[in-house]
């Protein structure tokens, strides 16, 4: 359970969230809602014990599982089961375990005796952690979520992006914490991972946070909703599920907006017959009261509530180029003896328009760092065209400085803008006063979208490498990138799991990993979009 009591949240100056009181108990399912940099990320922080309130208290009783927008594990090399099986400490009992085996075989009598007692005790901690039945189960979550056992088998530095976030959204719910706060679980999941995860919060007995765009998890699994208001700083809280919670909401946006018309025509009567009491010795103090009576009137009047902004995204003109500004030949890659993928050939021609896909793990995303020369192919190359002038959008945000403010990103990605012009160029991505002197690393997963997508708006690229563009993005700023994704007139490469992406694109080309086949586009590839 977590019980939250006057939580202040602030950005600098700014405040995020002021004086929210609420308590979240077993079998209560939470959807924290709000649009892009609201502040729900920093207030799950907060929940998991991993940030700090301005003000307020935040308790909690059992243990809490906090799955992040970007998970990041300090350990790359040992193995995903391994990661997974960190959760309840069995990893290091294992590990344990196999170096009592190992010494259980020493020709000292001693060290022999002592490695088969030690061997027992770790058997008997083992077996009361859940032993084998554990091993299982953690096996079993995983293949859910479409890692099989060839892949936990595999250190995590093998695994692309998608596969060490379901690695990480495994090791939260093999955990058996009594509450989950989970920050856009279905990121990289793919239709039928989703669907999976759905059954299994909807039946989930503990308590539960989950931030998400996908209307049909929170449909599903929501028993309760909480909606940050960016404008007034508030915690706005609805004991019913999501369509009851939207219904309710609209009712609430009619009744503010009626007594706010109320109000103003009481006000206003007020204020004419103040006006034409206030010249008059005997009726003056009458007369200000009652311009104070119309203030208060309207003060305490709500009104509507005020549209949340939404990053205005438009991409420049691109560079001029030569007609095939990049070119792949024979690219592979591998892990170790693990073959990711082989003999890739791709040419992108001025203005053409691509997308990637195949399944999780398949190397679309190692694909795109080749071609933004992020990394290197084992075999093969990538021949610039003349005029390139690339812009890659990273999926887990590689290209940002963390360690560096807002501001210095952009001033990094076009040095030729003044500091007028850098920040005029923000605040059209809702960046705007101390919030462009944060370090980007402190960034919610749809701020460091933002300013992702921000320093593509000023490199002025003629080709686009885009993985996951639309992740973590509320539907007003989604529904923005495809909008100007649609009119950008230079060339794009397409990754992603969303298919209203894809159909914004109108592709003339797919390109299928691992096998490197090129197709011209057909409504049947359609299909393959939410399983890759």
């Amino acid at each position: 359970m977590i019980t939250a009591q006057g939580v202040e949240l602030r950005v600098g100056s700014r405040i995020l969230l002021q004086n929210a009181t609420f308590r979240v108990a077993p079998g209560d399912r939470v959807g924290l809602v709000g649009r892009n940099g609201a502040g729900k990320t920093t207030l799950t922080k907060v929940l998991a014990g991993q940030g700090e309130a301005a003000a307020g208290q935040v308790t909690s009783s059992g243990e809490v599982g906090y799955l992040p927008q970007d998970p990041r594990t300090g350990d790359l090399t040992i193995l995903a089961r391994d990661r997974i099986l960190s959760a309840r400490g069995l990893d290091t009992i294992l590990r344990d375990l196999r170096k009592a085996e190992t010494a259980m075989a020493d020709e000292d009598d001693e060290r022999r005796e002592r490695a088969m007692r030690r061997y027992a005790r770790l058997d008997a901690e083992f077996l009361g952690k859940g032993g084998y039945a554990a091993e299982s189960e953690a096996a079993s979550l995983a293949t859910s979520l479409g890692l099989p056992d060839r892949i936990l088998d595999q250190p995590l530095q093998t695994l692309s992006g998608g596969q060490r976030r379901r690695v990480e959204l495994t090791r939260i719910l093999f955990s058996g914490a009594e509450t989950l706060l989970l920050d856009e679980p279905t990121n990289h999941l793919d239709a039928d991972s989703i669907a999976w995860l759905r059954d299994y919060l909807k039946a989930y007995a503990g308590g539960l946070i989950i931030i998400s765009h996908d209307v049909e998890m929170l449909e599903t699994v929501v028993t309760r909703v909480f909606h940050l208001d960016a404008n007034r700083g508030e915690l706005d809280l609805y004991n019913v599920g999501w369509k009851s919670y939207l219904q309710q909401r609209e009712t609430d946006e009619r009744r503010r907006k009626r007594e706010r018309q109320n109000a103003e025509k009481k006000a206003s009567a007020l204020l004419a017959q103040a006006e034409k009491m206030r010249y008059k010795a005997t009726k003056a103090t009458a007369a200000q009261n009652m311009i104070r009576r119309a203030e208060r009137m309207l003060d305490s009047a709500e009104g509507a509530r005020q549209q949340d902004r939404v990053a205005k995204l438009r991409f420049p003109t691109p560079a001029a180029c030569g007609k095939t500004p990049l070119t792949a030949e024979g690219l592979s890659r591998s892990y170790g003896s693990l073959e990711i993928f082989t003999d890739v050939d791709l040419a992108i021609d001025r203005g053409s328009r691509v997308v990637v896909l195949g399944l999780n793990g398949a190397g679309k995303t190692t694909l795109l760092r080749i071609l933004s020369g992020m990394d290197s192919p084992d075999t093969g190359s990538v021949i610039p065209g003349h005029g390139l002038k690339l812009g890659y959008y990273a999926q887990e945000h590689e290209n940002l400085s963390l360690d560096r403010s807002v501001l210095d990103n952009m001033k990094s990605a076009a040095p030729e803008l003044g500091e007028t012009e850098t920040r005029k160029v923000l605040g059209s991505f809702l960046f705007s006063g101390d919030d462009v002197e944060k370090p980007a690393g402190v960034l919610s997963g749809g701020e460091k979208t933002r300013l992702s997508l921000a320093l593509l708006v000023v490199s002025a690229a003629n080709v686009l490498l885009l993985d996951e563009p639309t992740n973590n993005l509320d539907p007003a700023s989604r529904e923005e990138i495809l909008s100007a994704l649609r009119g950008f007139e230079g060339a794009v490469v397409l990754v992603t799991h969303d298919a209203g992406a894809v159909e914004a694109l109108e592709p003339e080309r797919v390109l299928l990993l691992p096998d490197g086949v090129e197709d011209l586009w057909n409504r049947d590839y359609a299909d393959l979009i939410e399983l890759a």
